[in-house]
């Protein structure tokens, strides 16, 4: 078997940011290795990104790359999953079937703020590899922000203000609805068939919450734990400071100066911790095509809890 200096390069996914790797040349055959599937993990856990190129970019490569770091499990909306393979999320848009918006006056289809994938369930998975399948001749980017490199960027006296606060979720697939993203002027157009039919039954999903701080079990680096993208405010505090203060730290969760935007090749794929990393997608012009799958890596942080008439209930409890 190649060892694992010469299966594959690694190099920084960007030198402006302090997190990400690119993984040039890996096989699906080297994946047999558990040397090669203990080094990728470690890579993982300490840059949170990683960007593989120049290797194998097939469906098989992604389901089975997607494996050395987890479980796979379906997506909670059904609507969002792959005809003839429940192990990957189908993310399109369709001129003809879509969801468009108007942000900051622009029609983007299939644009979304910055958020936590499943944030909205007490449950988050551990991460996802994404990979496109059909690119628009523009745009289409996404964008990954670090919550560990955000933290230690807060001002001492926030640290302490946030420590033990929790923030509460809920499914709301209007966007435009959500208070915190901190994204400007948006407006919803009209929604996608799949959309429109999660949307329609939103309210039988329960709140949940998920701490505002939490610290990375492996390395013990804390984490600023706090999607824009589906939050709705402070457990603790639901009145108008909490509201301020949930804002001012999403000023720091979308500090764009920790972003970096993926442009897309076709045989990308892009692997991220969804327990510490935020990302968003840019959307893509009204009348283009964007279609995308991605793999949903099982995990549970055991850190969110569902809300019920009396508070907060372990989900593992119940």
């Amino acid at each position: 078997m190649a060892s694992i200096a010469t299966a594959y390069e690694v190099s920084p996914l960007d030198d402006r940011i302090p997190f990400g790797a690119k993984v040039s040349g890996l096989t699906r055959d080297q994946l047999e290795d558990p040397q090669i599937r203990k080094s990728l993990n470690d890579l993982w856990t300490e840059k949170g990104v990683l960007l593989f190129r120049d290797g194998d970019g097939s469906p098989e490569m992604q389901i089975e790359l997607s494996r050395c770091f987890g479980e796979l499990e379906p997506h909670l909306f059904k609507e969002t999953r792959s005809e003839g393979n429940p192990d990957l999320v189908r993310l399109k848009y369709y001129p003809e079937d879509g969801t468009l918006y108007k942000v900051n006056g622009e029609l983007r289809g299939s644009w979304l703020p910055w958020h936590s994938d499943l944030v909205y369930s007490a449950q988050i998975n551990r991460g996802g590899i994404l990979r496109p399948v059909q690119l628009p001749s523009w745009l289409g980017h996404t964008g990954f922000l670090c919550q560990i490199a955000a933290y230690e960027r807060l001002p001492q006296e926030l640290r302490e203000r946030i420590e033990g606060l929790h923030v509460v979720y809920e499914v709301r697939i209007n966007l435009s609805l959500n208070p915190f993203t901190n994204a400007g002027d948006v407006e919803l157009e009209h929604f996608a068939e799949s959309g429109g039919n999660i949307e329609r039954r939103r309210h039988t999903f329960p709140r949940v919450i998920h701490p505002m701080v939490y610290t990375q079990a492996d390395t013990g680096r804390k984490v600023l734990n706090v999607s824009p993208g589906f939050s709705i405010g402070i457990y603790e505090d639901g009145g108008p400071e909490g509201e301020e203060l949930l804002r001012e730290v999403v000023e720091y969760c979308t500090d764009p100066e920790l972003s970096y935007f993926h442009e897309w090749e076709p045989d990308d794929m892009v692997l991220w911790d969804n327990w510490r990393v935020l990302h968003c997608a840019t959307g893509v012009p009204p009348d283009a095509t964007r279609v995308m799958e991605r793999t949903t890596i099982k995990g549970d942080y055991a850190q969110g809890r569902v809300l019920g008439l009396d508070g907060p209930v372990a989900q593992f409890d119940m």
